[in-house]
């Protein structure tokens, strides 16, 4: 298995990037930076991005890459983000990016160049490649909503986009 950009033929990497961040600390980080949100009434966004396919693709490619894919693509978002925003695993398809002081406008931004990146993705094995198909939403935090708001609120904004895209393309 190999996952390739412009590259093809590039290995995934089996390690985490560095800035890769377990469910339990992305929470604990979230929670900080809602509590943060709060006290000093600044901005706060998220980018949930799941990955669509990675059943079929784990399936069809041998189930080490249902690890492996989620790990390669933070890697491959991590060069979009500011080096106080928060990339960490919010479920085994999905990957929350939590943007401190960005309001929807700015996430959106980040958002689009993110996807840009995910768009060169293809995943090869033995000289066959597929698509990785995504999907991304957005939440802003807004006085009063909680951590898990925040991580739902995102969670609706990926079904909305998910169930926007027929063709499996990444959006938002």
């Amino acid at each position: 298995m190999a996952a390739s950009n412009t590259n093809p033929g590039a290995g995934a990497p089996s390690d985490p990037p560095a800035r890769l961040l377990s469910a339990a600390a992305l929470q604990d980080r979230l929670e900080e930076e809602v509590s943060r949100a709060e006290r000093q009434g600044s901005e706060l966004a998220c980018m949930l991005v799941m990955i669509e396919n990675l059943e079929e693709l784990a399936a069809s490619h041998g189930q080490q890459l249902r690890g492996q894919l989620p790990r390669y693509l933070a890697g491959a978002l991590e060069s979009e983000l500011r080096r106080f925003d928060a990339i960490g695993l919010a479920g085994e398809d999905e990957l929350l990016v939590v943007l401190p002081g960005a309001d929807s406008t700015r996430a959106e931004v980040v958002a689009r160049r993110a996807l840009e990146r995910v768009r060169a993705i293809k995943i090869e094995v033995q000289g066959a490649r597929t698509p990785l198909h995504t999907a991304v939403g957005l939440a802003a935090w807004q006085d009063g909503m909680s951590a898990g708001e925040v991580l739902d609120s995102a969670r609706a904004a990926v079904r909305a986009s998910s169930a926007g895209t027929a063709n499996g393309d990444t959006s938002f």
